[in-house]
């Protein structure tokens, strides 16, 4: 029988994260079934994988939200999680909702300096639902940095924004990753985005991880290059979607 050991990484570990045979079920069903991983530190890797894979799932456990598992997963005690909602505690300014959950009680200034560094420090004081769907999601960002995370887990956090402030959203994150250096994981079902943004690209199937391609790319990235184009095609071919469907079926 396969042992819970999650637990931390050693802090002068290469290694962001170690899975080893992990599973995870649902009435008698493995949503996660014998999955392995290995993340680098200071490494930006995207998760594809059409829904109900276990995406989420994966996510969910390596932010240890949910231990019912067996298998080993070890990771940084310094991780943080951004979900696709902000999450947003309507009753509290935007500047206590970054602290949310920190321990001793660390004064706004913590705050106020986190939501600089997502261009929010204006916003400090205002409530949530003043906040624009953008600035709310920096605003959630912001609470994950505040954390000081070694490990930054990114569960489709652009997913419900509109396309210009999309774009504007990975371009903020890829510059976090660059200035912070933690390991990232981010879970998407945008082959593009993906492309864009990571350093490794990984498919997800039948509850574990499938494939996975480096992504050697120059930054800033273009999504017009032939490289990009080989690239998406294999990701789309993986993820059993034709390339002439692909905007309808990876968005």
């Amino acid at each position: 029988m396969a042992t819970d050991l999650h637990g931390p990484v050693s802090a002068r570990s290469d290694t962001a994260v170690r899975v080893e045979g992990l599973t995870r079920s649902f009435d008698g069903r493995a949503v996660v079934d014998g999955l392995d991983l290995t993340l680098r530190a200071g490494e930006f890797t995207a998760l594809l994988g059409r829904s109900g894979c276990g995406k989420s799932t994966l996510l969910r456990v390596l932010a240890g939200l949910d231990r019912d598992i067996t298998g080993t997963v070890l990771v940084p005690k310094r991780r943080a999680v951004a979900f696709q909602a902000p999450r947003l505690m309507p009753w509290k300014r935007v500047w206590r909702n970054v602290l949310l959950g920190l321990p001793d009680k660390p004064e706004r200034a913590v705050a106020e300096r986190a939501l600089e560094e997502v261009g929010l420090g204006e916003r400090a004081g205002a409530w949530p639902k003043t906040l624009s769907g953008g600035e709310a999601q920096r605003a959630s960002l912001a609470r994950a940095l505040v954390r000081e995370p070694d490990l930054l887990l990114l569960d489709e956090p652009f997913g419900a924004l509109d396309a210009l402030t999309r774009i504007k959203a990975q371009q903020l994150v890829a510059e976090l990753w660059q200035r912070r250096g933690c390991a990232v994981l981010l879970v998407t079902h945008d082959v593009d985005e993906a492309l864009l943004l990571a350093d490794r690209a990984l498919v997800m199937r039948d509850g574990a991880i499938a494939y996975g391609t480096p992504v050697d790319l120059d930054r800033p990235r273009t999504v017009g290059s032939p490289e990009f184009a080989a690239l998406r095609s294999r990701l789309l071919t993986e993820l059993g979607v034709a390339e002439d469907a692909a905007p309808a079926e990876a968005a």
